[in-house]
Parts: structure tokens; C-alpha cells; sequence
């Protein structure tokens, strides 16, 4: 298998990643320039590279969209999605679940992240288990997935409760939401490592990225399971 790297100086970009992991490059926003953002995503344009941008602010979109790049944006996420080629379409279905709408920005990053790599994505947004007839009322539809994220703050019981409920591994996310005992995400992930419920994995504290990544890592497992 071919490995190569592309060197401009500050930086060296991986183009074989998607050839090795089935998952194309991803870029980390925050800490560049625009100027270097714009290298980065001109020279994987030029290559023909599809390429995914996390947690990228309006004012780095704007300004690499403004240079001619075919760019789409999501401010919800701030994922920024250039692409390529259409991407292999992975079977199965993915839950995205929240326990509050305050939970969105992360629930969207591991729902762009998911389709940009080939994922379908079903969302079911607010239903946390303080009115856990909300939840109840979705979980026939929730039960479809093949993966489930479970994206919530406070105490972040959403993803326990969902494991008691469904067949399907549940991906826990805990969120930074919440008051000052919530210490900034660190209760909600406590709660979900130390969970009594089985079938949970556990990313760090709004990785919605690393969620969405993961599903769509079991889900090429159930393709060539089933190829």
C-alpha cells in the first residue's frame, strides 16, 4: 500500500489516509491562519482529495470560500466539507440523539462527520430524560439504527438510559453543557464511563468528530461482514 505525505513547509498532509483507513483527511481548524487554511485546503483540491475541516469559525470560512474553493459550511457544527468524488456509501443507519437542543453544536459535528463519510444519519434531537416521554415516543425509530450516539451534558444519563433500550452499541458523548457542578463536561463523563449499562463507548468531552468517526468505522465492519 502506498503511503505518501505532501509537504508545504508548516505542515504535511497526509493523502493516503482515506486508502489506508477508508476515511479521508481531516483538518483541525483552530490554531491556523487563514492563510494556512487555505494552502491546506488548495492543495488537496488540486489533488482531487475529498477533505473535512472541524470546529472552523465563520471568519475562516469566509475567507477561503471568498479564494474560489467549492466549500460548504455548516455554522451549527463548523465543519467545513470540501469534496471530491462522491463518497462510498456505507450501509446501516446512525442514531444522533441529544438530551437537549443546548447539545446541537456537538450532535451536529458527529452527524456531518458521519455523512461526510458515507453514513445515513437519522437525528433525534431534545430528548433527554428529564421528559423521558420524548425519548420513549422515538425509540421504535431509534431501535432502527445500527448505531447510536447518545450526545448529552448535565449528568449526561441519556446514554445509559438509551443502552437499556436498544440492541444497537451506543456511542456516548459528554457535553461541556451545563452548570458549574457539571465542571465543564467532566460530571457528564464520569456518568457515562461509569455507566451500569453494557454495549457504551465513551468519547472525550465534545468529540462529536471522534463519534461520528467511530460509527462509521463499525459500519464498514458490517459491510465487509456481510461482502
Amino acid at each position: 500500500m502506498e503511503n505518501k505525505f505532501d509537504d508545504i513547509g508548516f505542515a504535511k498532509l497526509d493523502t493516503t489516509r482515506q486508502n489506508r483507513t477508508g476515511m479521508a483527511e481531516t483538518i483541525y481548524c483552530p490554531g491556523k491562519t487563514n492563510e494556512q487554511l487555505l494552502r491546506i485546503l488548495r492543495s488537496f483540491h488540486e489533488k482531487n482529495i475529498a477533505v473535512l475541516g472541524t470546529r472552523c469559525t465563520v471568519e475562516q470560512f469566509a475567507y477561503v470560500k471568498d479564494k474560489g474553493l467549492p466549500l460548504e459550511y455548516d455554522p451549527t457544527s463548523r465543519i467545513i466539507k470540501l469534496t471530491a468524488a462522491p463518497m462510498h456509501k456505507l450501509p446501516g443507519r446512525v442514531a444522533v440523539c441529544t438530551g437537549g437542543t443546548a447539545d446541537l453544536p456537538v450532535a451536529e459535528e458527529a452527524a456531518q462527520v458521519a455523512e461526510f463519510f458515507g453514513a445515513t444519519v437519522d437525528r433525534h434531537f431534545d430528548v433527554g430524560v428529564t421528559g423521558i416521554h420524548r425519548l420513549l415516543a422515538k425509540v421504535e425509530d431509534i431501535r432502527k439504527a445500527d448505531v447510536i450516539i447518545a450526545v448529552a451534558g448535565m449528568e449526561g444519563a441519556l446514554s445509559t438510559v438509551l443502552a437499556g433500550l436498544v440492541e444497537a452499541p451506543v456511542i456516548s458523548v459528554p457535553t461541556s453543557v451545563g452548570y458549574g457542578a457539571s465542571f465543564n463536561g467532566l460530571s457528564p463523563l464520569l456518568t457515562m464511563l461509569n455507566s451500569c449499562a453494557e454495549g457504551i463507548s465513551v468519547v472525550n468531552i465534545d468529540n462529536g468528530f471522534g463519534a461520528g468517526v467511530l460509527a462509521c468505522r463499525i459500519l464498514r465492519m458490517l459491510e465487509r461482514k456481510h461482502d
